[in-house]
């Protein structure tokens, strides 16, 4: 998880849903930080706006606006509602173009990309694979090789077709799922820092977990100072390893929070689309890129890669940086690719 760290020494509240250290204060006798959350996506959604005293009625309305384009997105991409746009998708019938939103087809579009790029690492036709890993952490069972190997024959992004002219998805084969939980909410915080930045406030920050997009500077500063969460969730935040970022994303994929042990072998929540298990490996990314779509899904591609092959596949992106952390008996072994900032946003 990525959070915004304050660079002035003021009073502050640690927000632990979002991972924030967070503060209202003025910067000068113009300048006021205004905060605003609200639940969403199964998560907490933050957005903080530098501005001219005097106008929370205006920035709260707009705020209002930002949340309900959010709530919109989850209409669309939920797999948990069973009337979302992404769930009637999946209960089409087979061999069918399906008219979709702009926005469906943006993700799956941007989502297809990253599959090819990945070698299917990352891939949102995983649904029956992640909702059978569900159950397995559930009720603290492996699935048996016959389900898992049907929902691995249900998985391919290969099974679908998309018409960018007449903007329809069409699926070739039946019991397909799908899942976006690997680029949604990157793409719902692009949505809230655009709607931001086209009613005039470019000095603005939005936070969605461990996904942060950035605008324009804070008055005064070079950058929005994000600290990195380590594999230890107990870490000090002030403590975080952290960036300088200027109109950039940051996401932050692992599994030290969600994780399953079973027979001795420790599972992540995070499920390989190669095997249809929970990946046996713990490890860490975080990516910076120039938006939260892509920082998000990539982040969730290199941890699925793994450490050698993450680093290659970011290696060969234009404009992306990663940082990898490995546990070992002695602590942590970190990893970055040529571009990342090593500390405080120095190179």
């Amino acid at each position: 998880m990525s959070g915004w760290i304050p660079r002035r020494k003021l009073p502050s509240l640690t927000l632990a849903a979002a991972g924030l250290v967070s503060l209202l204060s003025i910067a000068s006798a113009e300048d006021q930080l205004y905060t605003f959350r609200a639940p969403a996506m199964g998560t907490e959604f933050t957005i903080r706006v530098w501005a001219q005293q005097g106008q929370v009625t205006d920035l709260t309305l707009l705020s209002q606006r930002a949340f309900a384009r959010v709530n919109e997105l989850n209409q669309i991409c939920s797999d948990y509602l069973p009337e979302s746009e992404l769930n009637r998708l999946a209960q089409a019938p087979r061999d069918t173009p399906i008219p979709v939103s702009k926005d469906l087809f943006s993700l799956f579009t941007k989502a297809g990309q990253l599959t090819t790029a990945s070698d299917g690492a990352f891939d949102i036709t995983a649904g029956p694979l992640i909702r059978l890993w569900r159950i397995s952490r559930k009720t603290r069972r492996l699935p048996t090789d016959e389900r898992r190997l049907s929902a691995l024959a249900r998985t391919s992004f290969a099974h679908l077709s998309l018409d960018p002219d007449k903007r329809t998805i069409t699926k070739h084969h039946e019991g397909m799922l799908f899942d976006l939980g690997g680029i949604a909410k990157g793409y719902a915080a692009d949505a809230i820092l655009l709607i931001l930045k086209e009613a005039g406030y470019p000095r603005s920050l939005v936070a969605a977990s461990g996904d942060i997009v950035v605008g324009d500077p804070p008055p005064g500063e070079p950058g929005w100072t994000v600290g990195i969460e380590a594999l230890d969730v107990d870490q000090d935040p002030q403590s975080m390893a952290t960036v300088l970022l200027v109109n950039q994303a940051i996401s932050t994929s692992g599994d030290a929070r969600q994780h399953l042990e079973l027979d001795g072998v420790r599972y992540s929540h995070i499920v390989s689309t190669k095997t249809g298990l929970g990946l046996t490996r713990c490890i860490a990314a975080t990516v910076i890129a120039p938006n939260a779509t892509t920082s998000d899904s990539h982040a969730t591609a290199v941890v699925l890669l793994g450490e050698k092959d993450g680093l290659q596949f970011i290696g060969n992106q234009r404009g992306i940086e990663c940082r990898i952390v490995i546990p070992t008996e002695s602590g942590e072994r970190i990893t970055r690719s040529a571009g990342f900032p090593s500390s405080d946003g120095l190179p």
